[in-house]
């Protein structure tokens, strides 16, 4: 288990993204009008049921699922920048600033970062100040609605994870390993990318 609230988790892989995807998602950037690189970053996560036949399992008690998490961090147009893959049991905070750490290079120009209210305290920030000191954060708590309200692009997120979700494997995890399943979800963000282009 990682060592305090933001160490690295032995499970996970060091890369956050490979090769043919980040040029995939910069040619799509281009083909719709928009810089390579995003000035503006969307995380959330996902927590997905398993079966028994996965090797790394986790839960996550404030969904009530036993399975994994898939970190995304995504542009406003919805496509990844970030992928990676813990047990449930990692928190939220956790797996973003793993997923960003690892991928921190790669975007000197981000200036804002989205996140939901499970994101939210100043440790969290404080880490992702020192991968992005030029990004800021911002919280978007349902909490404070008293309404249904759309939540300003946190919505683009969701919709990354429900593109995931039209493809059959992806309903529920059937991987042993946590990297084996990164991988396939890389294969069908590819998928969906190729498409575009």
């Amino acid at each position: 288990m990682p060592t305090g609230e933001f160490g690295n988790t032995p499970t996970t892989p060091s890369a956050c993204c490979n090769r043919p995807l980040k040029k995939s998602v910069g040619e799509a950037r281009v083909n719709l009008g928009r810089k390579a690189r995003p000035s503006l970053l969307i995380v959330d996560a996902q927590s997905v049921k398993h079966t028994d036949s996965a090797r790394h399992k986790g839960y996550d008690a404030g969904k009530k699922v036993s399975g994994l998490k898939r970190h995304l961090l995504v542009d406003t147009q919805g496509l990844p920048h970030g992928i990676m893959v813990t047990p449930a049991d990692c928190t939220d905070r956790q797996g973003a600033v793993t997923l960003r750490r690892g991928h921190h290079a790669d975007l000197p120009q981000t200036q804002t970062g989205l996140a939901a209210g499970g994101y939210s305290g100043q440790p969290f920030a404080a880490a992702v100040r020192q991968w992005l000191p030029q990004a800021r954060v911002q919280i978007v708590k349902r909490s404070d609605l008293s309404t249904f309200v759309v939540l300003p692009k946190r919505w683009i997120v969701e919709r990354s994870f429900a593109w995931l979700e039209k493809h059959r494997r992806h309903w529920k995890n059937c991987e042993r390993r946590l990297n084996s399943s990164r991988q396939f979800v890389i294969l069908a963000l590819l998928v969906l990318l190729l498409n575009r282009l």
